[in-house]
């Protein structure tokens, strides 16, 4: 890249198609749990308002009879299954089966209606039964929020492309404990693995096929 050339001109020149969204979505809810809103915790990110985006997507969701899952981390109380993860990610020892800070935060309570997939490591799909199910019920457009970007987000995300899923990301669904990595994350996402879409944007999508579902 020339000195010249700012980095959306230059990852133009080899990036920027659009999927788009297909014919029958879910979405995901990425471990919003309680650390991520606790300032005494190490997982806290202040991503309130991204929350409060995801559950104005998940109605809308729910309105137009997508499936609605929630992911969260559970380990081992003894961390026995926590491999490489655990020992190099400080905060995942929140997440050992019992601690406060992995709960649902008051806001996010799972519905009877909605699937909940717990899992061991970053990617929503891996060691899970999520790719099956949502092969299943022919869902073809994974809708992404969640925390966090940089993580369980973007580790998602890839997952769910290789899969064969037409990927979205909802920005402001999406948060990080800063800033940078967000940015960063979403437009590398953006050029290589899916649409990184808005809100409104996706309530949008969501209304167009309430009752299609």
């Amino acid at each position: 890249m020339s000195e010249a050339e700012d980095l959306s001109a230059n990852y133009a020149r080899a990036y920027g198609g659009r999927i788009g969204f297909g014919s029958k979505p879910a979405l995901l809810l990425i471990d919003f749990v309680e650390g991520y809103f606790n300032p005494d915790c190490d997982l806290y990110s202040g991503v309130e308002d991204n929350l409060a985006s995801a559950l104005r997507i998940r109605e809308a969701a729910h309105a137009a009879g997508a499936l609605v899952i929630l992911t969260n981390v559970v380990l081992h109380p003894a961390g026995l299954d926590g491999g490489r993860f655990l020992e190099k990610s400080r905060p995942m020892r929140y997440f050992l089966k019992g601690n406060p800070m992995a709960a649902w935060p008051a806001a996010l309570q799972p519905r009877d209606d909605e699937l909940v997939i717990s899992k061991q490591y970053a990617s929503a799909f891996f060691g899970t039964s999520l790719a099956a199910t949502l092969t299943a019920r022919g869902v073809d457009t994974v809708i992404l929020t969640g925390v966090t970007t940089s993580g369980c987000i973007r580790a998602t995300c890839v997952d769910a492309m290789q899969h064969g899923f037409r990927t979205m990301v909802v920005e402001q669904a999406c948060g990080d404990r800063h800033e940078a990595p967000h940015k960063a994350n979403l437009f590398d996402m953006n050029a290589k693995y899916a649409d990184v879409v808005s809100q409104d944007e996706t309530i949008a999508y969501l209304r167009s096929l309430t009752g299609s579902n």
